[in-house]
């Protein structure tokens, strides 16, 4: 039994030394919601929200290196139990951004009906970058 729990030390110690790698929970960019942003950054950041026009916002830690992007909306129907095609809006942006909000006065994210969303945030190709889900109540 000693030799076994000196075996798992030394192993776990190796581990710990040799193998040392940063684990974090998000090291890409992460999707999020608000209701606008502003003069002041976001207002009222939440994974629910009543149906209407939303803030799609992007952060990432390095530049995406795109130009042309787009949000796509897939609703859960609760009848299949599958996400279906709901919508989707194409964006122009700047391969320098890291940071981005999804809005403005013609292409405001329309969450009219309510349910389960999951939003992805799709390179020229359709590649997904990131996505999350969002739920939209009445």
């Amino acid at each position: 039994m000693k030799k076994f729990t000196l075996l798992f030390a030394v192993i776990m110690l190796f581990s710990v030394i040799v193998l040392k790698t940063n684990s974090y929970a998000q090291n890409g960019p992460v999707l999020y919601f608000c209701e606008k942003y502003g003069d002041n950054g976001e207002e009222s950041i939440s994974d629910r929200f009543t149906v209407g026009f939303l803030t799609v916002m992007v952060k990432c830690d390095y530049a995406l290196g795109l130009s042309s992007v787009s949000i796509e909306l897939d609703k859960y129907n609760c009848s299949t139990g599958n996400f279906d095609y709901y919508n989707k809006s194409d964006y122009s942006i700047t391969a320098d951004m890291k940071y981005i909000y999804f809005e403005g006065t013609t292409k405001k994210i329309n969450f009219k009906d309510p349910g389960i969303y999951r939003v992805f945030l799709l390179d020229a190709n359709g590649k997904t970058i990131t996505s999350s889900l969002i739920e939209i109540i009445r």
